[in-house]
C-alpha cells in the first residue's frame, strides 16, 4: 500500500512512544509506530539499561572485600572491561526484541525509517514514502549536550553513548557533570580501577537532590578515590597524543572556593554530561503551526499540541527528562486520542504531575527522591516537619553491612500530607515508592507509621522515619 491509513501513529519508539503505540492498539486504534533505529530509544539501547547492567557488573566487584574477608582469594589480574560492556549490550539486546515482540503481539505494526510531519495528518518518510493517521504523537526523545568548542568524538571527548560503547576503560577519565549520568557511570570506571575525576559547575554534586543526599554520596564516592571539583566550568579544551587537556575557572565570578579550582586537568578521554537536547529539529513542526520554545514543543492538556490531534511526549517537551515521565504521558495522550476517536472515556490525568514523580540515581549508594524536599520547603517558606532516619538504625542493613545512608520523610506539620521524601542507600530506588504510594493514596503520616513492616527489611526504615515524624520513634 503507497499511503497506509491508520487512526494513530507514533513518530519515534523510545520508552514513550512504544507505550503509546501499545496502549492505543490495546483501546482499539489501528496503530502504526515508525523508527529510524531499534524500538527502545536511548534508554534501552544506550542509557538506562546498559548502564544498570555495567552498575551490576561494577556491584559484583565492590562486593570483593567482602569475600576477601570470608579468606577467599579473589585474583582480579586478567579482569576484562570488554566483557562487562558485552553483557551490557546482551541485557539491551534482550530487551530490544522483547519490545518488538510486544508491539507486534499487540498489532501495532512497526515501520522502518525516519519521518517528518507532512502536515497533521500525514507522516512523510525520508524514502518517499507517506503514512497518514487521524492522530499522531511526536516522540522522538533527545540527544546529549555537546560543550561549545569540544564536539564529541567518541573517541577522546564521548556523549553518554559513546561511553556506553567503550569496550576499554581508559586509565585518567574526566567527567563533566555531576547528575545521575556522571555519578552513574563514575561508580562503574572507578569500580574497574579507572583514575576519575568529576566536575561540576554547581556547588555541589547532584543538584537537583537534597544536600544532604548529595553530601553523603560525594563522602562515599572520595573514600573509593573519586576526585570532584566543583563549582567550575571547562572553558578551553586541546587533543593530542596524550589525550586531553581543559583549562577550567570558576563558575561564578565571585565563586569564593575559586582557589581551590585547578587552572588545568588532563585526562585520556572525557565524557561530557551537561544534559540533554530535545530531537525536533527537522520534523517540520513549525511549518505545521506547532510552537516550541527553546527548542521544546509546547503542549497543553493530554500532551496535545496546538494543532489539533498532534501530540507530543517525553524529552521532546519541557518535563522531567526521565524515561517513566515519558512512557506516563504516552498513556494518557493515547488515552485522549481514543476518547476523541472511539468514543472511550477521557484519562483521569490530564498530565504528569511532577509533584509525583520520582527520581532515581543508581550505584552504591542509589538516591531516590519525590515531591517537595527539605531545602525547598524552607526557601518557599512552606510549613513543613521533617525527620531522618539513619539505616544505622535498620536491623537489616546493619546485617547486610550497608548502614551508609538514611529515610527522610517531609510531611504537612499535622501530619496530615506526605509532601515528599528522600533515600540514600541500599536498594532505595525500589523504597521510595512506598512512601509514595502513600502520597498518592493520600495517607496521613500516622497510617505510614502503623503499617506492619516484615522484620528484618530495609523498609522498616521507612516506618521508622515515619513515626520519627510523630515523635515516636523506636530505634534511634
Amino acid at each position: 500500500m503507497e499511503n497506509p491509513q491508520f487512526d494513530f501513529a507514533v513518530l519515534g519508539a523510545g520508552p514513550g512512544g512504544y507505550v503509546a503505540a501499545i496502549r492505543g492498539a490495546q483501546l482499539g486504534l489501528k496503530t502504526a509506530v515508525i523508527e529510524k533505529d531499534r524500538p527502545g530509544g536511548v534508554c534501552l539501547n544506550w542509557g538506562c539499561i546498559p548502564s544498570k547492567a555495567l552498575i551490576h557488573q561494577a556491584d559484583l566487584l565492590r562486593g570483593i572485600p567482602a569475600l576477601k574477608a570470608l579468606g577467599a582469594a579473589v585474583d582480579t589480574t586478567n579482569l576484562d572491561y570488554s566483557r562487562a560492556h558485552r553483557k551490557s549490550r546482551q541485557a539491551s539486546d534482550r530487551l530490544a526484541k522483547g519490545v518488538q515482540y510486544l508491539l507486534q503481539k499487540n498489532g501495532v505494526e512497526v515501520i522502518a525509517g525516519e519521518g517528518r510531519l507532512a502536515d497533521a495528518s500525514t507522516i512523510a518518510l525520508a524514502d518517499g514514502r507517506t503514512i497518514t493517521a487521524r492522530a499522531i504523537i511526536i516522540a522522538t526523545g533527545s540527544r546529549p549536550r555537546e560543550l561549545p568548542g569540544l564536539p564529541f568524538d567518541e573517541t577522546v571527548v564521548l556523549s553518554s553513548t559513546g561511553a556506553l560503547s567503550l569496550k576499554e576503560l581508559p586509565r585518567r577519565i574526566l567527567i563533566l557533570g555531576a547528575g545521575a549520568i556522571g555519578l552513574e557511570l563514575g561508580y562503574v570506571w572507578n569500580a574497574f580501577g579507572a583514575e576519575v575525576t568529576i566536575v561540576e559547575a554547581c556547588e555541589r554534586i547532584l543538584p537537583l537532590e537534597s544536600a544532604d543526599a548529595a553530601a553523603l554520596v560525594r563522602k562515599i564516592f572520595e573514600k573509593r578515590g573519586v576526585k570532584f571539583i566543583t563549582g567550575a566550568l571547562a572553558h578551553a579544551g586541546a587533543r593530542d597524543a596524550e589525550g586531553l587537556t581543559l583549562d577550567l575557572k570558576p563558575a561564578a565570578a565571585d565563586n569564593g572556593n575559586g582557589g581551590d579550582i585547578p587552572a588545568r586537568v588532563a585526562a585520556d578521554a572525557a565524557l561530557v554530561a551537561i544534559g540533554r537536547a530535545p530531537n525536533t529539529g527537522g520534523l517540520g513542526l513549525e511549518e505545521c503551526g506547532i510552537t516550541l520554545e527553546r527548542g521544546y514543543v509546547s503542549v497543553g492538556d493530554f500532551c496535545e499540541t496546538a494543532v489539533r490531534g498532534v501530540y507530543a511526549i517525553g524529552d521532546v517537551i519541557a518535563t522531567p527528562a526521565l524515561a517513566h515521565v515519558a512512557s506516563k504521558e504516552g498513556e494518557i495522550a493515547a488515552g485522549h486520542v481514543a476518547s476523541v476517536l472511539r468514543g472511550a472515556p477521557p484519562p483521569r490525568e490530564k498530565r504528569v504531575d511532577a509533584g509525583v514523580v520520582p527520581s532515581a540515581v543508581y550505584g552504591d549508594p542509589e538516591i531516590a527522591s519525590f515531591g517537595l524536599q527539605e531545602e525547598q520547603a524552607q526557601a518557599q517558606n512552606i510549613p513543613h516537619n521533617v525527620f531522618s532516619f539513619p539505616y544505622r538504625g535498620i536491623g537489616k542493613a546493619v546485617a547486610s553491612e550497608k548502614t551508609d545512608g538514611f529515610v527522610k520523610i517531609v510531611a504537612t506539620p499535622d501530619g496530615a500530607k506526605i509532601l515528599g521524601a528522600v533515600m540514600v542507600g541500599e536498594r532505595a530506588t525500589d523504597l521510595i515508592h512506598e512512601p509514595l504510594l502513600a502520597r498518592n493514596a493520600g495517607l496521613r503520616v500516622e497510617d505510614l507509621a502503623d503499617f506492619i513492616h516484615a522484620h528484618p527489611t530495609v523498609a522498616e526504615g521507612i516506618q521508622e522515619c515515619a513515626r520519627g515524624l510523630l515523635d515516636r520513634a523506636i530505634h534511634v
